[in-house]
């Protein structure tokens, strides 16, 4: 697959001046360049790749850049700022907390733990009981494993086996990645869990003529002919919410199957909500999409507002397998984060942001939609729910997959004014802000097109 870097060197480009957008330097701004040689020279280069801005400071649906520039801000660095940049009723509950004088606790108890917790569970709703804070989402879904495989010891289960998905993504650490479906990624490790599983997701271009029921029962049937018996040796399925690189849902059918099948077999069913929790994609949860009920969910990004929160939510008879002690983190549940996060919850509720992602969302994949059809050589599908949504690129001679195509719309975004998420393959990412006003959505979009034309017109 070929690769694209982006540009670091200073060039003029087109000056902008809109309500909601500012370029009046050539970009990369001066001094971009200096700043990222020294994160260059200091910092692993695992960190970097990213489009050449420095961040000065993020407001609601806006990013700035030290030279005055301003961006309207489709990534929310990576859907985190679901209730806006810097939401101001999220920076009073942390100013609260400093002025306390208290935002480190460990395991010790304190109220707006409690405070936070009982929130959180009343906001999740049936039939989650008891949850587990951390600081990280890969800490989630590495203690969902956990808990998965420690309920299959209590049923004692002959194996513990973890059904995943391949192509899904569940974080860094070594339980993580081994449930991830990137095969190289996971070279490091050196060999592979031999009870953790991948079928293959459910594309719709890979299921033929098959409906999505018979596409997973050929896929279980592959895990069967190996010995492997679903009641006696699977503990756990885990799912993310969507295929993330390309805000991808699975049919309906497919994850209702698979929810049969769990309850059949004894099975907990757990869903990775990091990019698809707390009002992204019109629901509460990206779940709730299926008309299923998950045993454990795990959460981060949004959960936070931009304080390092994620956790596990689930029944009490799973969430209380760990004895105590067994199952900690030295940043876990203290008092900034839980503030950080009550406020969150108060904001989505307050401003009704879930519905807010329904209604904008039929915005914005209506306007994609006219735009699909503007660039049906380049575009190859639109997906995605509520405010969060990917434009699949192609090659328009070939039909294939164009990653290179769809690095430069981001960087052109970006010279025009717009972030937009840059996977690094034939897809950009679009998740503003839940607080993005609707001119500002449509103004974004309208930013892709002019970048799409402009490349269209080049090859």
């Amino acid at each position: 697959m070929a690769t694209y870097s982006f540009s670091r060197s200073s060039k003029t480009v087109p000056f902008v001046q809109t309500q909601y957008r500012s370029i009046q330097t050539s970009l990369p701004a001066p001094g971009t360049e200096k700043t990222l040689q020294d994160l260059d020279f200091y910092e692993s280069r695992s960190m970097h790749g990213q489009l050449p801005i420095i961040w000065d400071r993020a407001e609601n649906f806006s990013v700035f850049d030290g030279a005055g520039n301003r961006w309207i801000d489709f990534t929310s660095t990576i859907f985190v700022a679901n209730v806006g940049h810097s939401n101001p009723n999220v920076i009073a509950a942390i100013k609260n907390t400093l002025d306390n004088s208290i935002f480190s606790c460990y395991a010790y108890a304190n109220k707006i733990r409690a405070e936070y917790l009982k929130r959180l569970i009343d906001f999740a709703g049936e039939p989650f009981e008891k949850a587990f804070l951390l600081s990280a989402g890969t800490e989630a879904t590495d203690a969902a494993l956990k808990l998965m495989r420690m309920y299959g010891q209590s049923k004692k289960k002959r194996r513990r086996g973890i059904i995943c998905i391949e192509g899904n993504w569940h974080g860094r650490t070594l339980g993580a990645q081994m449930m991830s479906g990137n095969l190289k990624q996971r070279e490091w490790i050196g060999y592979q869990d031999n009870d953790i599983h991948h079928i293959p997701f459910p594309y719709a271009w890979s299921l033929n003529e098959n409906n999505p029921e018979e596409f997973l029962n050929d896929a279980l049937n592959k895990l069967l002919a190996k010995g492997i018996d679903l009641k006696a040796d699977i503990c756990g399925f885990m799912l993310e919410t969507f295929q993330g690189w390309g805000a991808i849902f699975y049919p309906k059918e497919f994850v209702k199957a698979i929810e049969s099948i769990c309850r059949k077999n004894d099975i907990l069913l757990a869903f990775d909500e990091m990019q698809s929790g707390f009002g992204r994609t019109g629901h509460i949860f990206g779940f709730q999409h299926y008309d299923v009920t998950p045993d454990l969910i795990c959460c981060g990004k949004g959960m936070g507002g931009g304080i390092p929160l994620s956790g596990i939510l689930g029944r009490a008879e799973i969430m209380d397998l760990p004895d105590t002690g067994n199952m900690s983190s030295t940043h876990s549940a203290n008092p900034l984060v839980c503030a950080a996060g009550l406020a969150v919850i108060e904001e989505i509720e307050n401003k009704n942001l879930v519905s807010e992602a329904t209604r904008k969302g039929e915005i914005l994949f209506s306007a994609l939609n006219k735009l699909r059809k503007n660039h049906s050589n380049h575009i190859l599908d639109i997906s995605g729910r509520g405010l969060i949504a990917a434009i699949l690129f192609c090659h328009p001679k070939t039909g294939k997959a164009d990653n290179v195509f769809a690095s430069k719309v981001a960087e052109l975004c970006m010279q025009k004014g717009l972030l937009v998420v840059h996977t690094g393959r034939e897809s950009i990412k679009i998740g503003p802000p839940l607080t993005i006003s609707d001119e500002a959505l449509l103004e974004g979009v309208d930013v892709i097109n002019e970048a799409i034309f402009e490349l269209a017109t080049q090859c």
